[in-house]
């Protein structure tokens, strides 16, 4: 069968409505769990129990026919949607003409287009480069790597609540123990923690957030040891935590002042997310490296750092790369999926969804004391949810209401250092109608527990 007659099947074509036939799982969901549990390593969990067919706009379709909301988008993969037209034409297209030669080896277009694409976009005007890997972990790796290399100092500060990855030196970074770390110590030496702003619980502003920090740095570390800062502007697996104005610029200047290379991890925030291409931006922030993944390429694994080209070229030449690092596939998408971002309206979409997601929960939060705090920007927005007497996390709660709004039909996830946060990071493709669906959906789950 050539390319052309594959049929097509997904994309933003497929009904946009919640639909539940069976139960969930259903019976052809369930033949695939049991044969997941046969054949795949026990480490390798699942969310939702469905058997995946299709998917598109908002909503995911199993292979029982049940159609649910999509409020987590494969953590913030699928922000221009599953199958978009462009992304599935441009990969069709490449599959046609190569599938790989190793950038190493014979080098090609996409990788480089996709560079300066990057170089392009993400915040600051000075010279940049950039460099293409397979995952954010990946990614963040490599940034360490740099840092080190330009600045001639091994020590990396990360900080509480922070996720950067599943290999062993991002394991290090990540500040979780499950289920991301436990038993797999020994970990990569010279990493640091300082705490975060985290206005919901520290009380302090963002000036006096990062006068804290930067004194544990500099009495635990010292600056003279030190080769990279790396944090998420908002932060992703640690709870969407948002940290006080004023908090990373006070970070970003103190880098500066003592040749610190700061790392801002866009893996999860980065293009349009947070209703900014980067989350940067909100901030008025420019980090010397920013490392990107999740929605570059509209699904496929494509991973990237860019900076400074100072500190990007003081790697010495075969020191970056990797074998499918920008793959051609990938790129291919990537750059169909950055058309979409700047030309069809998804950073103003983004926005508006974050609009919609902040009213309806804020709504919820004073109605329900069990809501603490509502925070996040554009389409990636969290509800923490505590204990009201006494403002302990909820993390029964939590797991209650997402496997409540699971079973009828609506995709959520859950993340935070205490298990308490439920994150909303639907697809910019979904529609008002669905969005609202699923959230009505969410606050009856709440309602019954």
């Amino acid at each position: 069968m050539s390319l052309d007659t594959l049929p097509t099947v997904g994309g933003p074509s497929l009904a946009q409505e919640r639909r539940l036939v069976t139960a969930i799982p259903g019976p052809r969901s369930q033949e695939l769990l049991d044969r997941k549990a046969a054949a795949v390593a026990s480490g390798v969990g699942h969310t939702v129990p469905i058997h995946a067919v299709a998917a598109g706009g908002g909503v995911v379709v199993d292979a029982d026919g049940n159609s649910l909301i999509d409020l987590g988008s494969g953590i913030a993969v699928t922000s221009v949607g599953n199958a978009h037209p462009a992304v599935v034409k441009a990969v069709r297209d490449q599959v046609a003409a190569f599938t790989h030669t190793c950038f190493m080896v014979s080098p090609y277009d996409s990788y480089v287009a996709v560079a300066e694409a990057l170089n392009r976009l993400t915040p600051g005007d000075h010279a940049k480069k950039s460099a293409l890997f397979n995952s954010g972990a990946e990614a963040v790796e490599n940034a360490v790597k740099i840092a080190r290399k330009h600045t001639g100092r091994q020590a990396v500060v990360a900080f509480d609540h922070a996720y950067h990855g599943r290999t062993n030196l991002t394991m290090a970074l990540t500040a979780k123990n499950m289920p991301y770390k436990s038993g797999f110590g020994p970990f990569a030496a010279e990493v640091y923690r300082a705490p975060l702003s985290y206005p919901f619980r520290d009380g302090l502003s963002g000036p006096e957030a990062a006068a804290k920090a930067i004194s544990l740095i500099e009495k635990q570390v010292g600056a003279e040891n030190l080769a990279a800062v790396i944090i998420e502007p908002i932060q992703g697996e640690g709870g969407f935590i948002v940290p006080a104005d004023g908090f990373l610029n006070a970070i970003v200047d103190w880098c500066r002042d003592n040749g610190v290379v700061f790392i801002a991890d866009e893996v999860q925030s980065g293009f349009a997310r947070t209703g900014a291409m980067f989350a940067s931006e909100l901030f008025g922030i420019v980090p010397d490296l920013v490392t990107t993944a999740k929605g570059i390429a509209g699904g496929l694994p494509l991973a990237a750092v860019t900076g400074r080209a100072e500190i990007m070229d003081a790697t010495h030449t075969g020191g970056l790369g990797g074998t499918y690092g920008g793959n051609p596939i990938a790129c291919a998408a990537a750059l169909a999926s950055i058309d979409a971002f700047e030309n069809e309206g998804l950073v103003e979409r983004a926005r508006e969804i974050g609009t919609l997601l902040k009213a309806r929960l804020h709504d919820l939060q004073a109605k329900d004391p069990r809501v603490g705090d509502v925070r996040g920007h554009g389409a990636m927005i969290a509800a923490e949810f505590v204990d009201p007497a006494t403002g302990a996390p909820d993390a029964a709660l939590t797991a209650a209401v997402a496997k409540a709004a699971i079973a009828e039909g609506v995709i959520v996830l859950t993340c935070g250092t205490y298990g308490n946060v439920i994150r909303f990071l639907p697809p910019l493709s979904i529609g008002d109608e669905l969005l609202n669906e699923g959230l009505d959906i969410v606050e009856a789950a709440l309602a019954r527990n």
